[in-house]
């Protein structure tokens, strides 16, 4: 039986059970050809209201559960998503525009964030602590109680179920507020895992909406924690609204990540690293390579091989045809990349590859002869466009790697891993690779940026999902009560 039947999700939204949202329903269309796909409904305040009255009555019970009862949800959880993964893995590319090894990729992810989350709850969750006087004294974590999640567009099933599995798994309830444009594969299947689970109702609420939606999430006195993944201009919103309110919120943000290629290194891998870092899902990835240093030496020789590479790409409808690049999510998104893209070449930079599209579509794009002044670097393109500039020597790369109000994700590509290394001490960054381009992600490594790109708070491994969705409290026991002079 389909896990996502539109005839039971049709103009709904999850919330103890399937109920109707207030807000309306919004057309799911398919990005590639614009066709509609099903229809959604539009969650607000007093959506977001409901649910978090819900969600808290229910997440008392939830963290007095067992711990194998909980840890059990979860593997269930992974297991559906790997029974699942063809359907869902369908929706993520035809509601995104993802190719399907992305789309495999994503819900490979989604069992994975699972089976991790799965072990949280046996973690030790506190430590015994020195005290001056005759007791017990304890640090122990607790849930926070409700976890409100927003989450993006371009990797909507990843980046969504990263904070909802292990805010689960911790003994939290969770409101979910996906993006409209991708609410079925980011949104909607997740309540249905967790419903085939047996999480028990009221736990997961999944509420698609706008801005308004997202003010009412956070604004929300129950919702004691807010995880967030999206643009830096939208993060500093939230980040501004939930200290106004006194509540946490983990900023997962934007990036513009430098990939450095060093004379030493093998220029054929590292074209292929920088294709791959550029313009995979279209570029529209956080960790996206937005920035190709490249020693002066070997420069014009990576630009010309680069631009080989990207002409060559097929770009197309994932859905129906084998292709290396899909649409991109909308006009206004495709209407931004191409405006930085002319921009760029007005200010002086040569167009080696692409800078043309058809519809969505959008050619992968190499610019070269670019100034750290040039639009498409100095600024996150969230598109396929990789801008080169050259270097002259370790110092000049570092300065120009650092000189950005990013600090998501870096690569170093060189023969010599110790000379990368101690490069990469220089340049602030969250994540480095070396030897890899700058797009990486794993359930079991914390995730986060710097700057710009985010609080420096992490996602994934025990520790840093541990600090996200829980509260320390200091506990103390004696046998008797203490004598005070008054």
């Amino acid at each position: 039986m389909p896990l996502l039947d539109t005839d039971t999700w049709h103009g709904r939204i999850y919330s103890d059970g399937w109920v109707r949202a207030s807000g309306g329903t919004a057309t799911v269309r398919a990005p590639a050809t614009g066709e509609e796909i099903g229809q959604i409904g539009v969650a607000d305040a007093d959506d977001v209201a409901r649910a978090s009255i819900r969600a808290a009555a229910a997440q008392r019970a939830w963290a007095a559960t067992s711990y194998t009862e909980r840890a059990a949800v979860l593997r269930r959880a992974g297991a559906l998503w790997e029974q699942h993964a063809a359907e869902v893995g369908d929706w993520v590319v035809r509601e995104s525009g993802s190719i399907p090894p992305k789309g495999g990729l994503e819900t490979g992810t989604a069992a994975q964030e699972c089976y991790e989350a799965a072990t949280l709850p046996s973690q030790s969750l506190g430590e015994i602590i020195p005290s001056a006087q005759p007791r017990l004294s304890l640090a122990r974590r607790l849930p926070v109680g409700v976890v409100g999640v927003i989450s993006p567009f371009n990797a909507p099933l990843i980046l969504a179920i990263r904070s909802v599995a292990p805010a689960l798994a911790l003994g939290n309830a969770v409101v979910l507020k996906p993006d409209l444009r991708t609410a079925v594969c980011g949104g909607l299947s997740i309540a249905r895992v967790f419903e085939e689970a047996g999480l028990p109702e009221g736990l997961l609420h999944v509420l698609p909406g706008g801005i308004s939606t997202g003010e009412a999430l956070v604004a929300d006195p129950r919702v004691r924690v807010i995880s967030f993944t999206g643009s830096s201009a939208a993060g500093r919103k939230v980040g501004e609204a939930a200290a106004r309110h006194l509540k946490r919120a983990h900023l997962e943000l934007g990036g513009n990540s430098a990939l450095v290629v060093l004379d030493d290194a093998d220029l054929d891998l590292a074209v292929s690293a920088g294709a791959w870092g550029s313009f995979l899902h279209q570029g529209q990835i956080c960790m996206t390579t937005g920035r190709h240093l490249v020693h002066e030496s070997v420069a014009e020789r990576y630009v010309t091989e680069l631009a080989a590479r990207a002409d060559h790409l097929p770009v197309g409808d994932p859905a129906k045809e084998q292709v290396a690049l899909g649409p991109i999510i909308d006009e206004a998104q495709r209407d931004k990349i191409h405006s930085l893209v002319t921009s760029s070449v007005d200010a002086g930079a040569r167009l080696a590859a692409g800078g043309t599209y058809d519809g969505l579509f959008y050619r992968p794009t190499v610019l070269a002869d670019v100034t750290p002044a040039t639009p498409a670097y100095a600024q996150e393109v969230f598109g396929p466009v990789a801008p080169v500039l050259s270097f002259s020597d370790l110092d000049e790369a570092a300065a120009l790697a650092g000189a950005s109000e990013y600090g998501l994700s870096l690569g170093i590509l060189s023969r010599d891993v110790m000379k990368a290394m101690a490069l990469a001490e220089r340049i602030p960054s969250g994540i480095v690779h070396i030897n890899d381009q700058t797009v990486s992600d794993e359930a079991v490594a914390p995730f986060g940026g710097v700057g710009a790109s985010g609080t420096g708070s992490r996602f994934g491994g025990a520790a840093a999902n541990i600090e996200a969705f829980t509260e320390t409290q200091w506990l103390t026991m004696q046998g008797d009560i203490t004598r005070y002079p008054f």
